[in-house]
């Protein structure tokens, strides 16, 4: 309950001097879990589908390692290569010409760590492993995936404004940022420098289409693109074929390949998002990215006011810009609310007062008056969660002043 403000915030100097619970009544008392980026809100799209992107696979069908035995990326299955570069094509969002190479995944956490070898394999294993950095606030399972398998190749360096040592270096670019939606460009920008572009969010639900990106290495997901996580499937544009030939090594000897199966489904679906984007029927329903567009702006609005209303916290501004996708000017909705707290208050520590679990900001390389709420949950969470933001009401001043 909000009456627990002062030992959620004993860590800090702040003292909550007002802090009143909202005369109604809370709906729920379960625990609320906004800290994972699970984009389940999508399934009642999917699920009017009905049987669209239905497949089906015989027991007999699928059973070799290959897909493609002559092609360098040998276990991406044709179908999957062609709805990638198509999707990308209908919604202008990368450069997806003949020069670039597809290289698919088990999700992107996968084609991460694929392109951290295939970038540092090159060099002298005999000296400093290379650094990687991000710029703060970064995603904040960088620094965990970079070190996991401690390897002698590379190690996580931390940020990227900070970074300042001679060399090569691997900056990786998230745009749009999780955990603050911002667009981002390289920070470091030195010789020696190797760049990831991870572009996740770079989809006409979360952000304008301003052109298509041209980056060296560009890392996208099934499952922010359309919300199927569960199928473990992220790509990579790559224009460098020997670096795409050594993110497709690392990717046979980890898991000898990516599931067939679950490339099926998804360039299935791929397909049928670009046929619903590209028919120009005039009663024709809302497509997909349309759908997405319109719910997650319905979410920022109701979001932005409750903000506004209960004074406790505050949120990033975002500059309107013109979408080519939706042809108007659109405003940002990002998957993630980067929420702040006023007067320093650990923001991850007073919404697990109210029974919200968020993922705090020093998980993000930032203070802990910053916490990440995830905007892709289902209705019902994320009408209890405004619920719960509701009830707070209050002045918060700081101890110093």
């Amino acid at each position: 309950m909000v009456v627990g403000f002062e030992k959620a915030v004993s860590a800090t100097k702040s003292v909550v001097t007002s802090a009143k619970k909202a005369p109604t009544t809370l709906s729920s008392d379960r625990v609320i879990n906004f800290a994972r980026g699970d984009p389940t809100m999508y399934e009642s799209y999917w699920r009017q589908m009905g049987e669209k992107c239905t497949i089906v696979i015989s027991g007999h069908n699928l059973m070799s390692y290959f897909s493609n035995a002559g092609h360098f990326c040998w276990f991406l299955m044709p179908e999957l290569d062609r709805a990638i570069r198509r999707l990308h094509c209908v919604v202008g969002n990368a450069v997806v010409d003949d020069d670039r190479y597809i290289v698919v995944g088990n999700g992107s956490t996968q084609l991460f760590q694929a392109v951290l070898y295939a970038l540092s394999s090159s060099y002298d294993p005999d000296t400093e492993p290379l650094s990687v950095v991000a710029a703060a606030p970064f995603y904040s399972s960088y620094p965990e995936e970079t070190d996991f398998l401690r390897s002698g190749l590379y190690k996580w360096a931390g940020d990227a404004y900070s970074f300042d040592k001679d060399g090569a270096y691997i900056e990786v670019v998230t745009s749009p940022n999780n955990p603050d939606g911002a667009i981002r460009e390289a920070v470091v920008n030195r010789d020696g420098g190797k760049l990831i572009h991870d572009l996740a969010y770079y989809w006409p639900q979360y952000t304008p289409i301003t052109g298509k990106a041209d980056n060296d290495i560009m890392l996208f997901t099934f499952s922010k693109a359309t919300g199927h996580a569960g199928s473990r499937i992220g790509w990579a544009i790559v224009k460098d074929i020997e670096v795409a030939t050594k993110m497709v090594k690392f990717m046979e000897l980890s898991s000898i390949g990516v599931s067939k199966e679950s490339q099926l489904r998804a360039a299935k679906i791929l397909e049928v998002i670009s046929d619903d984007c590209q028919n120009s029927a005039p009663d024709k329903e809302e497509n997909f990215f349309e759908y997405g567009h319109r719910l997650m702006s319905d979410r920022w609005e109701k979001l932005r006011e409750v903000v506004k209303r209960n004074g406790v916290f505050s949120l990033p501004k975002y500059p309107q810009d013109y979408c080519n996708f939706i042809g108007k000017y659109t405003d940002p909705s990002p998957a993630f609310a980067w929420l702040k707290s006023k007067d320093g208050l650990n923001c991850d520590n007073l919404l697990r007062e109210l029974k919200i679990v968020t993922r705090g900001g020093t998980n993000f390389g930032v203070d802990s008056n910053y916490t990440r709420i995830s905007m892709l949950s289902p209705d019902e969470d994320f009408n209890l969660l405004l619920e719960r933001l509701s009830a707070i009401k209050g002045t918060i001043i700081n101890g110093n002043n």
